[in-house]
């Protein structure tokens, strides 16, 4: 008897892991090509904010930026092309670790150089995929400010694969 429940435990572990896998799997499939970042918003919260993204440029110049996601070598890249802001691309290795839940999972995002050599010692950015489709994508993040939680809105629209 106690065979048969280690056994039905571990199966439904496995399954449960399993289909964790499959959303990883897919996700980088559909994340994979160019997408245009639409727009910033701060879930609705009024106000005028000043944020600075990933510790690289304020949101007003992250607007309207290419990003290039590659999910054979991790690697990807976003272009800011507002003349106002400093321009360029900015190059980062992304990942999508396991998750326990299937429903709700996050994206890593670490800068690094043209040589995928990390900018920040290995540390990153933790992001959550809110909605992935085809042809859609929504980042969020959350942040501490003044101990209460805020949350940053990134909407994308995919231009090709």
């Amino acid at each position: 008897m106690k065979r048969i429940i280690t056994v039905l435990l571990l199966s439904v572990f496995l399954v449960s892991c399993g289909s964790s896998d499959q959303v990883v799997k897919q996700s980088r499939k559909t994340l994979k090509g160019y997408w245009n970042l639409d727009n910033i918003n701060y879930n609705n919260a009024p106000g005028v904010y000043d944020v600075t993204l990933f510790g690289d440029a304020s949101s007003e110049c992250m607007v309207g930026s290419t990003w290039r996601f590659i999910p054979n070598n991790n690697f990807g890249n976003y272009e800011i092309t507002d003349g106002s802001c400093a321009l360029g691309k900015r190059y980062f290795v992304w990942s999508i670790p396991a998750q326990e839940s299937a429903t709700s999972y996050d994206i890593l995002l670490k800068p690094t150089d043209e040589k995928m050599k990390s900018t920040m010692n290995n540390a990153g950015f933790r992001l959550n995929i809110n909605y992935l489709s085809d042809n859609e994508l929504t980042f969020t993040q959350t942040v501490q400010v003044d101990g209460k939680p805020f949350t940053i809105v990134m909407n994308f629209s995919k231009i090709s694969e």
